[in-house]
């Protein structure tokens, strides 16, 4: 009898500690499998959008074979409406600006270039679209524009070219002295076995900065 009225008063003091605190309780539960539900969804709608946007990537290889800017114009836009957070967004972009440009058609060009710039998720696209946007602003003279394209920090296999395109800007503005640090920069930011050092160094040359062998 007295088990009994002990298990009772345990028993009441469980009611009573559930009807306290058992709201607070089935809230955080809700909450926690809620978040994993999302985050179960979110794994599995990230699966689905990069299989999806990987045809789109298949489909702009091909208009690149047949050499049909159009289409891939098509296929960037399509990417960029559909799976813009994907990283073949600005894979397949840099591609159709890349058509466009060799068509001379730099206005498509440089509008999919700024899409990366002002939408890309991955840093090492952004700073590749800055370069090549860059490029073309010093080809149509809007130095100003492009110097501050360039003006951001960029990733570190980055940091060479974005110096070395900063130091085109200034050498076609005749600011000489600004060019050679630009340029002594880049071969700074190189990395070692970074090719295009050589063409830095003959740039430098060209502005009359000797190169260390010479002495």
């Amino acid at each position: 009898m007295a088990y009994d009225l002990e298990e009772q008063e345990q028993l009441e003091s469980i009611k009573a500690w559930w009807k306290k605190h058992g709201n607070w309780i089935t809230w955080v539960l809700i909450i926690v499998l809620g978040c994993y539900a999302v985050y179960a969804y979110w794994g599995y709608y990230q699966r689905k959008q990069t299989a999806q946007a990987s045809q789109l990537y298949y489909e702009m290889q091909s208009a690149v074979l047949s050499g049909d800017s159009e289409r891939a114009l098509r296929v960037a836009k399509d990417t960029q409406e559909k799976f813009g957070g994907t990283a073949y967004a600005p894979m397949v972009t840099l591609v159709a600006a890349r058509m466009a440009y060799e068509e001379k058609d730099a206005d498509t060009a440089k509008s999919q270039l700024k899409w990366i710039v002002d939408n890309g998720k991955q840093d090492g696209y952004k700073a590749i679209a800055r370069i090549r946007l860059a490029g073309i602003l010093l080809d149509e003279k809007a130095y100003d524009e492009g110097m501050k394209l360039l003006s951001v920090s960029f990733p570190e296999p980055f940091a060479s070219l974005a110096e070395d395109r900063k130091g085109d800007f200034l050498v076609a503005q005749n600011k000489l002295a600004e060019a050679r640090i630009a340029y002594q920069t880049a071969l700074e930011k190189a990395l070692p076995d970074d090719p295009g050092k050589q063409l830095i160094q003959l740039k430098l040359e060209e502005i009359g900065v000797p190169s260390e062998s010479k002495g």
